[in-house]
Formats: structure tokens, C-alpha cells, sequence
């Protein structure tokens, strides 16, 4: 074995030495971004700042071992999306100093609007230096999981809220679809809003908390203090928890890019999902797991074709009919017409990006590009062999909104041509058809080995 072969395998073994063979393990661990007043949000459209700071935003992982010595490793990160460029090379990274396979890695971004930019978007550039770190920190806290690994029991609930959030592409009277503005003339939704939020707790043989694991599907959006940095109440509900039980929270981003929290304000919202994931933790069941396994699918998609004329009218008259300011409706118009110059070199080119499955014991969970029309998350969990399903969006890479094909039809925000939006019709049924694939398979093979 040569020195290079011979450092790696030592470390797996470092890394993996806790606890007997044949027993389920597990670690987490989070790792803090450090940010400042000096770097551009994320999350608005067009570029701006904030003072100070709520809660701590986080890179969070937990890494999985089953009886047979297979890992998985999902880690989430407290920004609002990140490109494959930075996921590739930090799951490779893991790998490399693990041996976790990189079909076994899962990085998702909890969505938070309050984080600095870690893509470009909407009139600004990312902040390569804070892009970066998170590249850093994802490994630091995927390295600092491994090496926590000891035995543990893994307990499941599915549990739900039902308050916090709602399907946000509202119906108009005017036949528009909702973006921003007053909502005083709304008719009905247009799709549905999904409550279930389930929880996977990993206990210590002396019942104390390494992980717990949860996932809802509403738009990451809300501070307690203002115009401040913020996990939002998703990450300040999971960082809440920690304190008062112990373990590391982990919070995964579901298929949200039709819902959003209209209602409530963030300290109210906080606390609603505070209580849900403390009720499902009490109900929380054993769920044995023989068996952990990842795979991923290189998908290839597309860059729309558009129409020029027809795209800027549907922004035009929307800002025009819901936005009072004109110069603040004039300033998205421009945002939204750049985009479009950028975007119209590139019609029709082919881009590849991750679909990926990833099965603990009798649950899974997919992992999607975008922000996912929650009708496509429902119909991924509908369609699963899995009992127990579910979709982690933004993990992996970023493609931008990925509608169903109503939501076409119906245009809106979400569907507006722009480096938010830029997919081809049915892309969305596309994923949803391969992630089913993927699920399949692992279901496949978990039944044979059983049958063994």
C-alpha cells in the first residue's frame, strides 16, 4: 500500500473506530459561518445589506453507519442555494477524507433569505469568499459527524404543521398570480400546501440525543429582530431545540417553491415548529435500520426558449397593476430584462445536474436541484415503494424554480424567465420521474438483500 493509500485508510478506521461492527451508529456536528455587515444578501430582488445578527447560520451534518459498515452523510447549510461548482467539490472532499461514496452525500441549502448571496441572482453576483467558507464548513462539519460515530437507535414520527405556511401562488381577481403587493383580492390557491413534517431521532444506549433530523415545506423566509442576518424560524426553531434537549437539530429544506408563511410572524412561526417537532419527537417510534445507501442520477435538462415581447409584458403588467411605487416596479422590470439578456444567448442549451435517493432503514429521501413545486413533491411521495418519503429541495446543485406544468400555464413569478426560472416545460415531471426511478431501485435492492 502506498503512503498516500495508507493515510486514507487509516483515517476511515480513526473515523469508524468508535463502536463495534454491527450495530447502527451515528455523530453530527454543525459548523458556524462566520458572515458580516459588508456582504449582500441573499434572497431580494436586487442587491442590499443588513446590521447584526440573529441565531448562528450553520453548515449541519450527521453522518449514518448501518450494521454492515455502509455510510450515508447529509449535511444542511443555512444559505439560500448553492451551485454544483462548490457541492461537487466539497462532497469529492468528503469522500476523499471519509470514504463516504459521493453517491452517499447529500448537501441541501435550508433556503434562508438572510444569508449572505451564495449564488448570482436577481441583479447581484454571489460573495465568492462567504461561497467559499460554506464549501469549508460542509467538510468540517461532515469530518467532525464521522468522527462522533458510536451506537445509537434511530426512532421515526411523522408528524405535521399545518399553520405555518400556505400554497402562495394565489389567485387574483384580476386572474394574476401573486407574487408581492397587497393580497386584499385574493381568490384561492392554485396548488396544494403539504403539512407533513417528519422527524428522525438517533438516541445514545443511555437515551440521550446525538441528531434529530426534520423537514417541512414553506419558504425559509422571517427575522425576530429585523433587518438582520438569520437562519429564520426554521434554523432558529432547530438551534431553540438544541438548547433545551441536547444533540444537534437538523433542519432539510422540503418541496417549497409554491409555499411561503404569509400569516405569521417569525417569533410565532419559530415557536409553532418548535412544538411540532417536540410532539412528533415524543411519538417518535423505534425504526430499525439494517441498511443505509445513496445514489444519484446525472440529469440532463435544458435553458428555455422564450419569447422576448410576451415575457416582459407579463412582468410589466404585473408590477404596473400590484406595485404602487413606480420607480420600484420600473427597478424590478430592469432587474427582470437583464436576466433575460443574459439568459438569451443560452436558449436551448443542455445543462446536467443531481437527482439523488438516499434510504435509511425503511424511510428515503430524494433529493431535488430546485425549488420544487410542492404538487411534484407530493407526487414523488405518492409514487415511492417507500411507506415513508421524502424530498429535500436546493440539495446538490441549484436550477432555479422548478414549476409543474399548470404552474406554467398559470405564469406568475415563479415561472417568469430570468436566472430564477429558466427551465423548459415538464422538466419538473422530469425529475419527478427519476427520482421515482432511483427510489425503486433502492427499493429493489433492499428487498433482495433481504430475501438473501
Amino acid at each position: 500500500m502506498n503512503p498516500t493509500r495508507w493515510s486514507i485508510a487509516f483515517l476511515v478506521l480513526a473515523l469508524g473506530s468508535s463502536a463495534s461492527a454491527g450495530e447502527l451508529k451515528a455523530g453530527a456536528a454543525a459548523a458556524k459561518l462566520e458572515a458580516d455587515d459588508s456582504l449582500v444578501i441573499g434572497g431580494g430582488i436586487g442587491p442590499h445589506k443588513v446590521q447584526g445578527q440573529e441565531g448562528e447560520l450553520r453548515a449541519s451534518a450527521i453522518v449514518v453507519q448501518d450494521p454492515e459498515g455502509a455510510k450515508v452523510a447529509l449535511i444542511a447549510c443555512d444559505v439560500l442555494m448553492l451551485n454544483r461548482d462548490i457541492l461537487d467539490r466539497a462532497a469529492k472532499r468528503i469522500e476523499r477524507e471519509t470514504g463516504i461514496p459521493f453517491d452517499h452525500i447529500l448537501i441541501n441549502a435550508t433556503h434562508t433569505h438572510h444569508a449572505p448571496t451564495t449564488v448570482k441572482i436577481h441583479g447581484y453576483e454571489r460573495e465568492e469568499a462567504f461561497t467559499h467558507q460554506v464549501e469549508d464548513k460542509v467538510v468540517e462539519a461532515a469530518l467532525a459527524a464521522a468522527k462522533r460515530l458510536g451506537p445509537v437507535t434511530m426512532s421515526f414520527r411523522l408528524g405535521e404543521e399545518s399553520s405555518v405556511g400556505k400554497n402562495s401562488r394565489l389567485e387574483l381577481s384580476n386572474g394574476m398570480i401573486f407574487w408581492t403587493g397587497p393580497l386584499t383580492d385574493a381568490v384561492r390557491p392554485t396548488g396544494p400546501f403539504d403539512p407533513e413534517l417528519p422527524v428522525w431521532a438517533f438516541r445514545h444506549p443511555d437515551g440521550s440525543l446525538e441528531a434529530v433530523l426534520f423537514n417541512h415545506s414553506t419558504h425559509t423566509i422571517g427575522t425576530t429582530k429585523g433587518n438582520v442576518r438569520s437562519p429564520s424560524f426554521y434554523g432558529l426553531a432547530a438551534q431553540g431545540l438544541e438548547k433545551e434537549k441536547g444533540g444537534t437539530f437538523l433542519f432539510f429544506e422540503g418541496a417549497s417553491g409554491s409555499t411561503h408563511n404569509l400569516d405569521l410572524l417569525n417569533a410565532e412561526a419559530t415557536l409553532r415548529i418548535s412544538r411540532a417537532v417536540t410532539d412528533a419527537l415524543a411519538q417518535a417510534q423505534p425504526h430499525p435500520v439494517r441498511k443505509v445507501k445513496g445514489i444519484r442520477s446525472e440529469f440532463a435538462y435544458k435553458v428555455r426558449h422564450f419569447d422576448e415581447a410576451k415575457d416582459d409584458k407579463a412582468v410589466v403588467d404585473y408590477e404596473a397593476k400590484q406595485i404602487k411605487d413606480p420607480k420600484v416596479a420600473q427597478f424590478v422590470v430592469d432587474i427582470f430584462r437583464d436576466m433575460r439578456k443574459e439568459l438569451a444567448p443560452l436558449q436551448g442549451q443542455e445543462r446536467k445536474t443531481w437527482v439523488q435517493a438516499i434510504q435509511i432503514g425503511d424511510t428515503a429521501v430524494v433529493g431535488v436541484p430546485g425549488e420544487y413545486f410542492t404538487v411534484l413533491g407530493e407526487d414523488i411521495k405518492r409514487r415511492s415503494p417507500f411507506r415513508y418519503t421524502y424530498v429535500f429541495e436546493l440539495a446538490n446543485d441549484y436550477i432555479g424554480y422548478v414549476p409543474d406544468q399548470r404552474g406554467f400555464d398559470r405564469g406568475g413569478y415563479q415561472v417568469w424567465t430570468g436566472l430564477h426560472s429558466h427551465l423548459e416545460r415538464g422538466t419538473g415531471e422530469a425529475i419527478a420521474a427519476e427520482a421515482v426511478k432511483l427510489l425503486e431501485r433502492l427499493h429493489d435492492e433492499a428487498t433482495s438483500s433481504a430475501s438473501r
